[in-house]
């Protein structure tokens, strides 16, 4: 069929044709809105999945949800190598900005923009810099707000005194306007400890104070694990969302209804096998729908299109989303992999890729002593490929790439 008028897209954070499925989520958040909106108490939402599940498209769903409300957005993606300072500060600065139109008092405005500059202005000078360093960080970047930096507010250079000041006074401004501000994180497992401790407490005061301002966040599996470790009371102060894989219902509709719109059918059969190869995970059905729609001649799709296309859509997933992440890796961690791998090659683990692999088994079949593989299981933990869910366990954060591990020359 026509590949101009093929309506699939399998791209890293790219709205589907069709968002199938995530009903329930959109429901969720349009409550979160509208107690919100109303001065009722309310957590703070977090959603966690494995990647390819579609984490970022519902949160860029979820701003467009608080943008319809009039509320001020801002948008972060977190970086193991970055501070939480700046990126707050340019997300928080575009949120009041959409608020000020609509503000009576533009000194308000003003006065919270001063302290927003502090906030930003305050991070911590670089390693070796020594005395004066911080000044010469400040030469060195200006975060763009056509204000005086206020004094005394959000600049003590405690980043979690500072966080809940800063979100302590933006939440009077949306206050003030008769909304709300909505903060998204994404990857938020990626930021550092100090980072998330500051965020737990900013959102714990502001739960206490019902203050008009909500965080947002996306993360691989092990998010409430590393919120929890930060603050104990991290298990109540957020709402958690797993966003899992479509169930059949929920992918078929992914497929069939954007054909439906260029006049497309698929046999019951095709469907079948389309739903066997992605696993219902949203990345997946994309990939293997574009596929099969370029190969197909014409309506209605069968299972055999689905066959002569499968091979290409997973030598597309092979390079783009499996073996780019593998490449990531040091031989050490390689082998780390393989040996999960190996040890998850069962049928059940092969149906449930997110099935976890205790550390002793890994260290036994590699014959080393678990101590000397903590180097290779951090390193994997740091760079997002494998998670810890529970205590002496792993997992892989990619589904079936373990599968895809299996196929590949040692």
């Amino acid at each position: 069929m026509d590949p101009i008028r093929n309506p699939y897209a399998p791209g890293a954070g790219q709205r589907p044709p069709e968002l199938a499925g995530r009903g329930r989520e959109l429901d969720v958040f349009e409550v979160v809105l509208e107690r919100v909106a109303r001065g009722r108490p309310e957590r703070s939402l977090m959603l966690t999945g494995l990647r390819g599940v579609g984490k970022t498209v519902l949160l860029n769903t979820l701003r467009s949800q608080a943008i319809s409300r009039l509320w001020g957005t801002g948008k972060i993606e977190a970086r193991p190598d970055q501070s939480l300072r700046r990126p707050v500060a340019a997300a928080l600065h575009m949120a009041v900005r959409e608020l000020a139109p609509h503000h009576r008092a533009p000194e308000r405005i003003d006065d919270f923009l001063g302290v927003l500059k502090a906030f930003a202005l305050r991070a911590a000078p670089a390693a070796g810099s020594g005395r004066g360093g911080q000044a010469r960080l400040r030469d060195r970047w200006q975060p763009g707000i056509d204000v005086p930096a206020a004094t005394g507010r959000a600049d003590s250079g405690d980043i979690e005194i500072d966080l809940v000041e800063l979100f302590t006074d933006a939440a009077a401004v949306a206050t003030d306007v008769g909304t709300g501000i909505a903060l998204f994180i994404d990857e938020m497992q990626d930021l550092s400890a100090d980072d998330i401790s500051a965020l737990c407490a900013a959102c714990h005061e502001l739960s206490q104070l019902g203050g008009p301002l909500i965080v947002v966040g996306a993360g691989l599996p092990h998010l409430p694990a590393a919120l929890s470790a930060a603050k104990s009371y991290s298990e109540r102060l957020f709402r958690y969302q797993r966003i899992d894989r479509l169930d059949r219902i929920a992918a078929d509709q992914a497929l069939t209804a954007p054909a439906a719109r260029e006049q497309v059918e698929y046999e019951s059969k095709a469907l079948d096998l389309l739903y066997e190869k992605s696993g219902g995970y949203p990345y997946f059905v994309q990939a293997y729908g574009k596929a099969t729609w370029d190969h197909a001649p014409r309506s209605p799709v069968t299972a055999g299109d689905v066959q002569v296309a499968a091979p290409e859509a997973e030598a597309e997933l092979a390079v783009g989303f499996f073996g780019s992440r593998f490449e990531r890796a040091t031989p050490a961690e390689r082998e780390y992999m393989r040996a999960m791998a190996a040890l998850a090659s069962t049928d059940a683990a092969d149906t449930d890729p997110d099935e976890a692999v205790p550390t002793a088994e890994i260290a036994r079949a590699l014959g080393r002593k678990p101590a000397s593989l903590s180097p290779a299981r951090d390193a994997l933990i740091k760079k997002g490929l494998i998670y810890s869910g529970e205590r002496g366990t792993v997992a892989f954060t990619v589904p079936h790439f373990g599968r895809y591990l299996r196929t590949q020359p040692a």
